[in-house]
């Protein structure tokens, strides 16, 4: 889901007392919207609830989230995950630069996103 969307959501139901805490990878859009109660990972996009099929790191931004929401003593609280996504840093130029991946690698990925969104699109019948 959208970060923006995100925020603001959480904005709106804040303005009608219910207590939130966003997970997010882009601390500049959630930063921006002023949420409550951010925590923030330094991952992928799509990666803001801990790493894929790694329920330790899962259950660590859980916590971090759940003790934000008990601890938050101001408006704007922004926590830092502990969590790397990887040693080398790279990652990330990796990750945003898509000419850097073969086209059979990208179409791989292609055939797979759009395989994954049919079954969404069964399980929601």
């Amino acid at each position: 889901m959208c970060h923006q969307s995100v925020s603001l959501a959480a904005r709106y139901l804040e303005a009608h007392g219910v207590a939130t805490v966003v997970l997010g990878c882009a601390r500049d859009i959630v930063e921006h919207c002023g949420v409550p109660r951010f925590v923030f990972s330094d991952f992928p996009l799509g990666n803001a609830a801990g790493r894929p099929s790694d329920v330790d790191s899962q259950r660590i931004t859980l916590d971090l989230a759940l003790d934000l929401l008990e601890s938050a003593r101001a408006a704007r609280t922004t926590v830092q995950s502990p969590l790397v996504w990887s040693e080398d840093p790279g990652w990330k130029a990796d990750f945003c630069d898509v000419s850097r991946i073969p086209p059979s690698e990208l179409a791989s990925r292609r055939d797979a996103f759009e395989a994954e969104k049919a079954r969404g699109r069964e399980v929601s019948r």
